[in-house]
């Protein structure tokens, strides 16, 4: 995006990378996070009002530590460095960073040391969390400590003429008191920012963006009717309208109603351009008699891509687009594909081989965007609750969420025991108080008696989570009533399922999905 107002993350490798990113976003303004390793022509030319670095599990004292350029404190900008940052700068500027005695993990205690703007409104003594095993012991030249620990003399330092300042602790995380304050202070009074970003401004400059790309040729999105691509959709119409061609590919393994749904909201109230394509027994026939679950996801991707691209051949030769509702997650996740210290989490993709294989130029506006920013950019687009709220859904749809051998028979069986499990989560109001909530068809089989008659038949294992962004997740303390009018409704209204199981497995050491 093109913002003036805006500041760049430069990361080191941090856990907490993102959550630096969030917190920015959080003041109302605009942030990027940029691998530390990225060039110092590149820094300059995005033209950020002020660089933060982040934390970083290396030692800068350690051979082939991370490291940026060091122009980056020669640009004249305000810079902030959390943690490893606040090590680094130290070591760059003439201080000393030596590995500590002990080491400090957890909370502390910060009392603040003479007067500083980043510290402005907050009291003497504050809780912060720490987390490091080196530290700055001797200071550059030009600063002075602002904040002690019992562990750390050099908690905090500032050039306040450089308007260069250093945190040994994590203001980013919750842990520390005032952290939002702290934050505040260095982006509205040290940096001068002001607070522009929303998701108003978002969505004008997107449809500015997006319509000087594309001009008048054509440009083709896949549309799956989850949170991404519903938004993805209805700012591509709003941008481009009849030059934008959606694809919808009904596998067979959708949940209940979702082909309807779709075609109700986009194409009849939404008037997008979109074409429908049934494919279930193509699919059907391609995963017969398979059983493992990474063939089965494989299976699925290959021949999503082969149906997409049969498909967006017959658009036309003015198709040279393919827009994708990728997120900034996604990307930051995949970042040490380009020179970031991190380790590859994956590598990021929403249509596995479409780019190269069909020579399509991106268009992915969302792609600095995190998932619950995309849901209020829905809501400023006007989209029902009922898409913006909705909970992930696999890739490979059901297909992951039967265990064993998919068959028609056993995709209707869970397509509505998942229909009712959801639907009896809205009517309790849970729904929004859980990150998912699905079904699981599991392949073994159980003793049951149903009217004085002997039955063996398929359980169903019910999965609901709690989580922030899903990396981690707790298993949902559901009410028992609910649980109970479920599983009495499953048994009742499907035949071939006798028994429901909850699952109350957390992630990790399990993960939310089965497959």
């Amino acid at each position: 995006m093109d913002y003036k107002e805006s500041v760049l993350i430069l990361d080191f490798g941090s856990q907490y990378t993102q959550l630096i990113a969030r917190r920015v976003r959080e003041c109302k303004v605009y942030c990027e996070i940029l691998p530390c390793t990225a060039p110092i022509a590149v820094i300059r030319q995005k033209g950020p009002r002020a660089l933060i670095l982040s934390g970083g599990p290396a030692s800068v004292t350690a051979a082939k530590s991370p490291v940026c350029d060091r122009g980056v404190f020669y640009l004249g900008k305000p810079v902030l460095g959390i943690c490893y940052g606040m090590q680094l700068e130290g070591h760059f500027l003439g201080g000393k960073v030596a590995r500590s005695k002990m080491r400090e993990y957890g909370y502390a205690e910060l009392a603040r040391e003479n007067s500083s703007p980043l510290f402005k409104g907050l009291p003497k003594r504050f809780q912060v969390w720490m987390s490091h095993g080196d530290k700055v012991i001797k200071l550059p030249g030009g600063f002075k400590v602002i904040g002690a620990t019992e562990n750390s003399s050099i908690a905090a330092m500032a050039n306040q003429q450089l308007r260069i300042y250093g945190l040994q602790f994590h203001p980013e995380v919750a842990h520390t008191s005032f952290g939002k304050k702290i934050f505040q202070n260095f982006l509205y009074d040290i940096c001068g920012l002001k607070r522009n970003w929303s998701m108003k401004s978002f969505v004008r400059e997107s449809i500015r963006q997006i319509r000087a790309t594309a001009g008048d040729q054509k440009v083709i999105c896949a549309l799956s009717g989850g949170v991404d691509s519903s938004v993805l959709a209805v700012l591509l119409n709003k941008a481009i309208g009849k030059n934008l061609t959606c694809i919808f590919v009904d596998n067979g393994l959708l949940r209940k109603n979702e082909r309807y749904n779709v075609v109700r909201t986009f194409k009849h109230h939404y008037k997008i351009n979109l074409k429908v394509i049934n494919a279930e027994e193509r699919f059907l026939k391609k995963l017969k008699g398979v059983t493992d679950p990474e063939k089965k996801r494989k299976i699925i991707g290959r021949e999503f891509i082969s149906v997409f691209e049969q498909e967006a051949k017959r658009i036309g030769k003015k198709a040279n687009f393919l827009a994708q509702g990728t997120l900034y997650p996604d990307l930051i996740e995949s970042r040490s594909a380009f020179g970031g210290p991190s380790a590859t989490i994956k590598t990021h993709h929403n249509v596995g081989g479409l780019p190269e294989r069909m020579k399509l130029k991106l268009i992915e506006p969302l792609k600095y965007l995190f998932k619950d920013e995309v849901r209020l950019v829905g809501r400023e687009l006007g989209l029902p609750d009922e898409i913006i709220q909705r909970h992930p859904f696999p890739g490979p749809g059901l297909a992951v969420r039967i265990l064993g051998e998919i068959t028609r028979e056993r995709l209707n069986m869970l397509r509505l025991a998942d229909w009712i499990f959801i639907e009896e989560v809205k009517k309790a109001g849970c729904y929004t108080k859980t990150w998912q909530d699905f079904c699981v068809l599991l392949p073994v089989k159980s003793v049951g008696v149903m009217g004085d008659e002997r039955t063996y038949e398929n359980v169903a294992a019910l999965r609901a989570v709690t989580s922030v962004d899903g990396m981690t997740a707790d298993w949902a303390r559901l009410p028992n009533e609910l649980l109970a009018k479920v599983s009495n409704r499953i048994i009742n209204e499907i035949k071939g399922v006798n028994r429901v199981v909850y699952d109350i497995s957390s992630k990790p050491p399990a993960t939310i999905e089965w497959e």
